[in-house]
């Protein structure tokens, strides 16, 4: 698999480069954004790790012209601008994930390969966790061959969590992805669906696929 990585600050940029070495990946490295647009636009990857904050082209720019030019490689943005504006406008650009600064870089490696298990489910309609199968073409679920009946929010829920199966989504990154509520409404809904849909998907099978990471958010596993 191969992954480039677009960041201006040197250190980072060897220290993320090594990181996805030992873990088999064969790394490109930009440290500007002059080169890492032209790398996007004309070289294959199966990811693009793009920082935001970059000289003569930002990563906002570059996110646009591979979109543009028709190239949809998964994109996993970079920066130290956390606010939630941001966060939204990359991901309202095309970027397929978001990792503000400071960030460890195991959970870079998992969000890298996250996008790439993405990638290649995308060419089916199926998604799959466990013995829970979701047809993205119809946005219907089945578990144990039976359909489950779900509402178009709780669908939506449900496919989020099983296409980042295995790993922690937060309640902050479902809210970007998913609603425009306050933070307080956005709470009491959330924790609603998820009760609908532990009921629905989950109940009468000894294996539980949704699980609530205290504090944090929740999880499809099917380990």
């Amino acid at each position: 698999m191969r992954v480039l990585v677009v960041e201006d600050e040197r250190d980072l940029a060897d220290l993320i480069a090594e990181a996805l070495k030992k873990e088999m990946f064969t790394v490109d490295v930009c440290y500007d954004g002059e080169e890492g647009m032209y790398m996007a636009l004309n070289e294959p990857f199966d990811v693009v790790i793009l920082d935001i904050m970059l000289s003569v082209h930002d990563g906002w720019e570059i996110l646009k012209s591979m979109r543009e030019n028709g190239v949809n490689t998964p994109v996993l943005m970079l920066t130290a601008l956390s606010d939630v504006e941001y966060r939204v406008k990359g991901l309202n650009m095309g970027a397929d994930d978001y990792l503000p600064k400071p960030f460890d870089l195991r959970e870079l490696i998992a969000r890298v390969r996250a996008l790439i298990r993405r990638k290649s489910e995308s060419k089916s309609t199926k998604l799959v966790c466990g013995d829970l199968i979701l047809d993205t073409a119809t946005k219907k679920a089945y578990r144990g061959g039976k359909e489950i009946d779900l509402t178009k929010k709780e669908y939506q829920i449900l496919e989020y969590l099983v296409m980042n199966k295995n790993r922690v989504v937060t309640k902050e990154e479902l809210q970007e992805h998913l609603w425009s509520f306050d933070d307080e409404v956005f709470s009491d809904v959330l924790r609603s669906h998820i009760k609908n849909l532990r009921k629905k998907v989950d109940k009468g099978f000894k294996k539980k696929i949704i699980h609530t990471v205290r504090g944090i958010g929740y999880v499809a596993r099917d380990e």
